[in-house]
């Protein structure tokens, strides 16, 4: 199957088009174009011609075409979920929740839609705004570069494109060039929903090359990353004088009191850890148990993981796929036998057939090995002893990142110390990091990034606040 780009409300492209493999069996699902730096420009010029009509939509309009996305997106859950299972390696399973995330934060934003304003403000609370009457309201910014990662590779696309209509944007967006099948899909979906041309531009290629012509161009009035904090860093550095939000790593750690359920929260912590083969950025990477604990706890967390069905994505019982690439693949048993050669333990999995690495946990880890103090975006994590609660949450917070951070405690004051020790975006309460419901906000502290997503909250990074003031004695 051939795809092509969509610029101007037009599909073609004219670079070398890019083969799209299944993770699992290698074999190629479909051949995407590139976009060439023409295609690109075409592809701004267009955002940028269409920005005043969509600025100009009314409110009750941007929300019917979302809603009839969303709607759409649900009725074609089927071929959808399968799309992003063959091209991501994501269990089925969990490519159908994906996909229902995707449907509902499409509804989610066309409901923000309708809900974005502003306030008066009462500029006679000062001596010299005596005579004046004054407001501010929200207004597009204008052109938006989304660049979206392989691991969610429609819901993290929704995520930027959902939010950017129902503020009034227009885009111009590039997934993964490892999974672009379903943003193309998406867009599809959303140019029989009613996008008028221009307002939505898929582009695929190169982060060195596409990536790099996008987040440079001065056409580009916002920047919606999700990826790497190197590449966030580089954003940083070259994208001029423009909004940016960030959303980059995380070494998500657990904290597990001693009253905790030790069996729920084993059973949490190996979906949490092992779904979608851990490449995501709130999977559970560190877990801190109470040494009373630990041992029991240790054991119950092996289980879990070993339960784990691991296989074919495409397969209904498999529970962990591939990993989305052997360079990955190699990073990770890199990662793991640097780990044992410093005395790390290995408790189960540490093997790998193809791009396919077991679910793996380690014990005896130090805090300075890349297993615990990188993000490994792979299927490992380890298993730490603390002295106590106090000293658990001190391990946890002991990172350069800080994402999101899952405490499983039955004790309130526990529960309220936690909150206020932790220097996380996100602290989940008796449930792993990888809790996210799309309307929340999302989004890290420290190396983790900048801004939040969460539709609502998007919208407001994807707005200007314009104030008008009025004087009235005149």
């Amino acid at each position: 199957m051939e795809y092509k780009l969509l610029i101007d409300g037009q599909w073609g492209g004219s670079g070398t088009p890019l083969e799209v493999k299944n993770k699992y069996s290698g074999q190629t699902i479909g051949a995407v174009a590139t976009a060439t730096k023409e295609d690109l420009n075409r592809a701004i010029e267009a955002a940028e011609r269409a920005k005043d009509t969509m600025a100009d939509m009314p409110a009750h309009k941007r929300a019917d075409i979302l809603h009839r996305a969303a709607a759409l997106i649900r009725e074609r859950m089927d071929d959808l979920a399968k799309t992003v299972a063959a091209e991501a390696g994501k269990a089925l399973k969990f490519a159908r929740a994906e996909v229902d995330r995707a449907a509902s934060v499409f509804t989610i934003a066309a409901e923000e839609a309708k809900r974005l304003h502003g306030e008066t403000i009462p500029l006679d609370a000062v001596p010299s705004g005596e005579g004046y009457f004054g407001f501010w309201m929200r207004r597009p910014v204008g052109v938006i570069a989304a660049i979206s990662p392989f691991n969610f590779p429609l819901n993290l696309v929704a995520h930027k494109v959902a939010p950017a209509i129902a503020s009034g944007n227009t885009l111009t967006l590039k997934p993964a060039s490892t999974t672009p099948i379903a943003a193309v899909k998406l867009c599809q979906i959303l140019e029989e929903a009613g996008m008028p041309a221009g307002t939505i531009n898929l582009v695929v290629g190169g982060g060195g090359t596409v990536g790099e012509w996008l987040i440079t161009d001065e056409r580009v009035d916002k920047i919606t990353f999700t990826g790497s904090p190197e590449i966030g860093r580089h954003i940083l550095a070259v994208a001029g004088i423009k909004k940016v939000t960030l959303e980059l790593g995380n070494n998500s750690p657990v904290v597990v009191a001693p009253d905790a359920d030790l069996d729920f929260v084993a059973k949490r912590c190996a979906l949490g850890a092992f779904y979608n083969s851990g490449q995501v950025c709130i999977s559970v990477q560190r877990i801190y148990s109470q040494k009373q604990v630990f041992e029991p706890f240790s054991e119950k967390f092996v289980k879990a993981t070993e339960a784990m069905v691991v296989g074919d994505p495409l397969d209904e019982r498999v529970d962990v796929g591939p990993m989305i690439d052997s360079k990955e693949v190699d990073r990770i048993e890199n990662w793991v036998n640097e780990a044992q050669g410093s005395g790390a333990k290995v408790l189960t999995g540490a093997k790998r057939e193809g791009t396919v690495y077991y679910p793996t946990v380690l014990s005896n880890v130090e805090e300075d090995m890349k297993v615990v103090a990188e993000e490994t975006f792979g299927p490992v994590a380890s298993v730490i002893s603390s002295d106590d609660f106090e000293s658990a949450l001190a391990q946890a917070n002991a990172s350069k990142f800080g994402l999101q951070v899952g405490v499983f405690t039955k004790d309130i004051d526990r529960m309220l110390k936690a909150v206020k020790r932790l220097n996380f975006g996100g602290v989940i309460v008796n449930d792993t990091p990888n809790f996210r419901a799309d309307h929340m906000p999302y989004g890290g502290n420290r190396q983790s990034g900048l801004g939040r997503e969460g539709v609502k909250f998007a919208m407001e990074d994807m707005t200007n606040i314009q104030l008008v003031a009025i004087r009235t004695d005149s």
